[in-house]
């Protein structure tokens, strides 16, 4: 059986019991990060071997994960935070198992891009989301142009070194639209700048950017 197991995005706490127990049950954890995931199993005293499994050895790891739950081996997926798969790795591991019939289950949990968007104040009946924009500022405008008609809300992720200019893409691409920035949720120094697009930018630059951010933006209202 193959696990997708979501983790914490920021509070050790917001764990599930069933996510608890199927990383005390399966044979192997495959980890975007063996050091981070270190710092959760110790916490609740969870000993397992842990393999890396991150995007940039996928390619490798993925047959010989998939042999070993050919084997009958069961096999938890986790990311540094959130839900495997949502701008993290485990994509190419799911096609694989599914290809093979392989059972696959998930554990839900904590994710970033529900908890700013019903922080966000902006309407929550009907998203998209975009998951990480291009680094450049020309791709990413028109990967923003894309949905500027939608009148769906829109969510993105973004770095702290591209968040401005992110949000001044956005600005220019959307206009002056409502929009909520999330950063550091479930932590200690957590925060939601709210209103226009303006105005969060502003905000944005008298703070020293840290940590990932989530972008909500109201869809096109015309």
């Amino acid at each position: 059986m193959l696990y997708l197991v979501s983790t914490p995005i920021g509070n050790l706490g917001d764990i599930t019991l069933r996510a608890l127990d199927v990383l005390r049950a399966v044979d192997l954890i495959a980890s975007e990060d063996t050091r981070k995931t270190s710092i959760l199993l110790h916490h609740y005293d969870i000993q397992k071997p842990q393999k890396s499994y991150h995007a940039f050895n996928e390619q490798k790891v993925v047959p010989k994960l998939v042999e070993q739950l050919l084997e009958g081996q069961s096999i938890a997926v986790v990311t540094n935070a959130g839900t495997p798969v949502i701008s993290d790795p485990g994509y190419s591991l799911v096609q694989a198992a599914i290809e093979n019939d392989i059972p696959i289950t998930a554990i839900p949990g904590p994710s970033a891009v529900v908890m700013a968007l019903v922080l966000s104040g902006l309407p929550a009946h009907s998203f998209t989301f975009k998951g990480f924009p291009p680094r450049k500022s020309g791709a990413r405008r028109r990967f923003i142009e894309e949905d500027a008609q939608s009148p769906h809300t829109q969510i993105f992720y973004e770095s702290p070194y591209r968040i401005q200019a992110f949000l001044e893409d956005a600005l220019a691409v959307l206009g002056d639209r409502p929009a909520a920035v999330a950063n550091d949720l479930t932590k200690k120094f957590e925060t939601v700048h709210r209103g226009l697009l303006s105005d969060v930018i502003e905000i944005i630059k008298q703070e020293t950017p840290r940590g990932e951010y989530t972008v909500v933006i109201e869809g096109n209202r015309d």
